[in-house]
């Protein structure tokens, strides 16, 4: 089983919790995430499973797509539902002057990283300096806000709708709204509906593929067709060339005027992710398992072709 599930991830389960019980579910000898929700986020999880793990960072600067719920009046030490109230305000916010706030996000910006962050300062997650009381320094990251609109408001609720660069930090976003109407705010639901090329009309929920209830082989995305990178196709020897990591000029896998792309066999597996480099071809990730699968199935072509002469 190789490539990419998509999952519509619950709420209240982590990323890897997640990912283990689909593993466990399908029996898969591999499996792994592409871009990660928080427990209390639901929505698009690229799960990919076999030998569809070596594609998983190329899915991680896809851009996305969400759906947030915050809440004025309060701010959290997390920015969202799961943290503490640390300071709570006055709600007095017009729904001209909430748009005003939304729209004034859109573009281009500088993002701070909450403290409550995966993110690595000196070699420690900072959410776990977060949970012994330090806050420290972080530096700004440059973010894009495609699409950002107001689609309900019942104060001190409100929901938007967001399109942004990899790396947006949502609770972020809503706490700086908050901060901008002079109420405060965190986020209290959130839901991806798309990243990159997939979305929630693609996903299976988790309750179903632990029930063995949905068409597994339906659903699943082949590597070639998980990726936003050209194919080349490869034929004969060049399999094996590629399988023993020989590097061949750019002309002689057919692949001139290409950077960055992927190399599949007659059948469209991908056989392995490359770039160019100085006329040559690199090889940046090898799908081994496929690759196998490939020879294999020229072994099987041969053999028929010696029978039928």
């Amino acid at each position: 089983m190789h490539g990419v599930l998509i999952l519509d991830k619950p709420r209240g389960v982590s990323s890897a919790a997640a990912v283990n019980k689909v593993k466990k579910a399908l029996r898969a000898s591999r499996a792994g995430h592409g871009g990660t929700l928080d427990p209390m986020a639901t929505g698009v999880l690229a799960v990919c499973l076999g030998a569809a793990t070596k594609i998983a960072p190329y899915l991680l600067a896809d851009d996305k797509e969400y759906e947030a719920e915050g809440m004025l009046g309060f701010e959290t030490d997390t920015l969202d539902a799961t943290g503490d109230v640390i300071a709570t305000r006055e709600v007095n916010v017009t729904r001209e002057a909430l748009e005003a706030a939304i729209t004034a996000r859109r573009g281009e910006q500088d993002q701070m990283p909450p403290m409550y962050s995966a993110l690595k300062q000196q070699g420690q997650r900072l959410y776990r300096l977060a949970r012994v009381g330090e806050v420290v320094e972080r530096a700004v990251r440059r973010i894009r806000i495609d699409r950002l609109e107001l689609v309900d408001f019942a104060s001190p609720r409100f929901t938007v709708s967001i399109a942004c660069s990899k790396g947006t930090y949502v609770r972020s976003l809503v706490a700086d709204i908050g901060a901008d109407v002079g109420a405060g705010a965190h986020l209290t639901a959130l839901r991806r509906t798309r990243s990159g090329r997939f979305s929630i009309a693609q996903a299976v929920s988790l309750a179903d593929v632990e029930a063995g209830t949905c068409d597994i082989a339906a659903a699943l995305v082949a590597p070639r067709d998980a990726v936003d990178l050209p194919c080349v196709t490869v034929h004969g020897d060049q399999i094996t060339t590629i399988r023993n990591g020989v590097q061949v000029p750019l002309d002689r896998m057919g692949a001139e005027g290409h950077e960055r792309f992927q190399l599949v066999d007659d059948a469209g597996r991908m056989l392995a992710i490359c770039h160019a480099h100085e006329g040559k071809v690199i090889y940046d990730r090898v799908l081994a398992e496929l690759m196998t699968q490939s020879v294999l199935a020229m072994g099987a072509a041969a053999d028929s072709d010696d029978d039928n002469p």
